[in-house]
């Protein structure tokens, strides 16, 4: 293994991706979303949830999240906590969100092991510097742990490159036809690249991008806010318009006062006009997520055909068929440990011994020191008969799991 030449795409790579940041951003105030997404557009891809369960969900599903920041208003604390009492989550770092700094909050930060606060207007303090610090920090762990399984034979075996390759080629010719009739879709359907990379890390502790096809439009940010900005948020019916100048409805208006006076953020606002505001608010929050995936990508996913552009990564040599599952930066991060980092002297693949296992159905029925001790097990024994014993258990180990 070449250290030199690892460490110096290691330094590329990280010189690469460090001006794109994706932002898992919780918080129910969409108003807050809004003036966030704005002042930080030109720097950060925003992830909008205003729920902590869509945020566990994503992550579950390896969305490939830079950082997390969270309204303590909206269940972020709550949200640390799950993040840091899951080992499978990693060390995915965590900024908790205050609509004032104090010591307190400061203090109870800390206590939750958050890597920072913030004022929700990000009016003290530099987040982009932060971030900055947040990748350097993953990237020098991944340094260190690729120098720390170095001296192991990690490299992948001849007889298993050429089964890949044979597979691999076969199946990427046989499926021409459906990558052709896809990308195009995906170019009809949206404006964007045809592929979705995610950082992930394989063997050796090498770090390559994971290809997929892109379900999600690269636009949903904007298009969310100029939806809000137009129709769906702001663009009302002549009363509500007249919100801003006078806090009446036209009822009331018309007997010049207002029967049911409410007192809101400092202003006075019929309540009639208020609710409206509210409902038409809470329309838009249950919708707005729906422009984040295609049309096409919806049933990209449900169908598991974005996952075909996989076999691009196996034709590569950046994973095989069978092996371990090349985890996300943060969640590798904590694989670094001498009894877990073994794990990675192994080949990344897309099956493995832990899915075929009886006692491993399902993710949830297996913790996350069995399946890292699987990892190592077949890091350390894996063998051409293995193999195939787990090629043949595969496809009955997701049947299984579709009727669990």
């Amino acid at each position: 293994m070449e250290l030199t030449s690892t460490s110096e795409g290691m330094v590329a790579e990280q010189r690469s991706y460090a001006s794109s940041f994706r932002v898992i951003y919780l918080n129910s105030d969409w108003d807050q979303y809004i003036r966030f997404s704005e002042q930080f557009e030109e720097t950060l891809q925003v992830e909008y949830f205003d729920s902590q369960e869509g945020v566990l969900q994503a992550l579950y599903e390896n969305y490939p999240a830079d950082v997390i920041l969270a309204h303590v208003d909206s269940g972020g604390v709550a949200l640390l906590e799950t993040i840091r009492g899951n080992s499978g989550f990693g060390n995915i770092p965590f900024v908790l969100m205050v609509n004032k700094l104090s010591r307190e909050a400061i203090d109870m930060a800390r206590a939750k092991h958050a890597d920072d606060i913030y004022s929700v207007r990000f009016d003290n303090g530099d987040l982009i510097t932060r971030l900055k610090y947040f990748k350097k920090r993953q990237w020098y762990v991944a340094s260190k742990a690729s120098q720390k399984i170095g001296s192991m034979n990690s490299r992948t075996p001849f007889w298993k490159r050429a089964i890949d390759v044979a597979t691999t080629g076969t199946a990427l010719i046989l499926l021409l036809p459906v990558f052709l009739i896809v990308a195009i879709l995906i170019k009809i359907d949206s404006k964007g690249p045809v592929f979705y990379l995610s950082k992930r890390v394989g063997s050796g502790y090498k770090i390559f991008d994971l290809y997929k096809f892109r379900t999600m439009r690269t636009d949903a940010d904007q298009l969310i806010r100029k939806m809000a900005a137009l129709s769906m948020y702001n663009k009302s019916p002549e009363p509500v318009q007249q919100i801003e100048s006078n806090g009446l409805c036209d009822e009331c208006k018309a007997q010049n006062y207002c029967k049911s006076l409410l007192f809101h953020d400092g202003k006075e606002i019929c309540e009639k006009l208020y609710q409206y505001q509210k409902d038409q608010k809470a329309a838009f929050m249950k919708f707005q997520n729906d422009p984040r995936i295609t049309r096409l990508g919806q049933f990209l996913r449900n169908s598991s055909l974005d996952e075909l552009p996989q076999l691009l990564n196996i034709l590569k040599g950046d994973m095989s068929l069978v092996g371990n599952r090349p985890l996300p930066l943060y969640e590798a991060e904590k694989m670094t440990t001498d009894d877990k980092i073994l794990r990675f002297a192994g080949p990344a693949g897309l099956t493995g011994l832990w899915q075929v296992t009886k006692r491993g159905k399902g993710k949830a029925d297996m913790s996350e020191e069995e399946r890292t001790q699987l990892d190592i097990t077949y890091a350390k024994e894996f063998s051409f008969m293995m193999d195939l014993r787990i090629i043949l258990k595969t496809f009955p180990a997701l049947l299984q799991s579709e009727n669990v």
